[in-house]
């Protein structure tokens, strides 16, 4: 009880339910779709989970040792960013890479903004696009031994067939955890179950991208079409995962329906008239620079205020 009587600054929610809870469930509900990616995949997978992992906690670490602050590393919120990444990597990727990202999301992204509940983006797409950015050839090559040749959403944009059932099971070129729709929902049904999410964003993530491709696609309501453009890329995993991170998501509930439609129509910019056939991280890193704004524009007049004078 007295743990409840704390009084802390903004927002004042009181709950018995951790930080770190939060975050062991995340990792949980992601083991379906990094398990999924690891036997897609090989051991190379695998290997590259571990260290872009290993590098996220040990720079949160290292930073707060030297700044002499709390470790904070027990709260696994550096797991979840290191395992995010490690997601949106391709498993042709050095190993190098995992760690150049991993550092660049905690120590840049994260620590140097104020640590967990300060940094204004996602980590985990941070540093993603930071290597996106700076390691392009390294981080559209999808070639594998099991796979070669362009993603599915790549053959999609280009014209081509693809086969949907492939892309909804995972068998597929990608990004490590990318790949299997199965996995990922199944993940996104513990969260939903265990109350981590709800659908506010997810759901108007894609209501809004199905209708967007739709009007501007050019192929109208083909469900063959938009299925291959639901089960590929990162639109699924960015949804369930990344958009709806506590941090970088509005707090108002109408907030949170407009930043859902807002990233929808980003991505299908982006995936329609862009070059890349993909979109995801771009559209969710706008999207967090602009929830001030919206939650500015949404934020409930309070009791007594705004109301018409008699």
């Amino acid at each position: 009880m007295s743990d409840l009587m704390k009084v802390s600054s903004n927002p004042h929610v009181r709950s018995k339910t951790d930080t770190g809870s939060i975050m062991l469930t995340v990792v949980i509900a992601l083991l379906p779709a990094a398990g999924f990616g690891i036997y897609n995949f090989g051991l190379d997978a695998l290997i590259l989970i571990l260290v872009t992992v290993a590098s996220t906690v040990l720079t949160e670490f290292l930073f707060e040792k030297i700044c002499k602050r709390k470790v904070t590393i027990g709260d696994y919120s550096a797991v979840v960013t290191g395992l995010l990444l490690a997601m949106n990597l391709p498993v042709s990727a050095p190993w190098w890479i995992g760690v150049a990202g991993g550092v660049f999301a905690i120590l840049v992204v994260k620590m140097l903004f104020g640590g967990l509940g300060q940094n204004f983006m996602n980590p985990a797409l941070g540093g993603r696009c930071f290597l996106l950015i700076s390691f392009t050839s390294i981080m559209t090559n999808f070639d594998c031994d099991a796979y070669a040749g362009a993603t599915p959403l790549a053959s999609l944009k280009s014209g081509e067939a693809v086969n949907i059932l492939d892309m909804v099971i995972g068998r597929t070129a990608g990004t490590i955890g990318e790949t299997s729709m199965i996995a990922i929902v199944i993940g996104a049904c513990i969260l939903i179950l265990m109350g981590i999410i709800d659908l506010r964003i997810p759901g108007s993530y894609i209501v809004s991208f199905v209708l967007f491709i739709s009007i501007f696609g050019g192929h109208g309501l083909d469900w063959a079409y938009i299925s291959a453009h639901l089960a590929g890329g990162g639109l699924m995993l960015g949804a369930f995962f990344m958009a709806t991170d506590y941090v970088t998501r509005p707090i108002t509930k109408n907030g949170q329906y407009l930043f859902g439609i807002l990233l929808g129509i980003l991505t299908g910019i982006f995936r329609i008239f862009g070059p890349s056939s993909e979109g995801v991280s771009y559209a969710i890193i706008i999207g967090n620079l602009l929830v001030p704004l919206i939650e500015k524009i949404t934020l409930p007049t309070a009791f007594g205020k705004g109301g018409a004078r008699a």
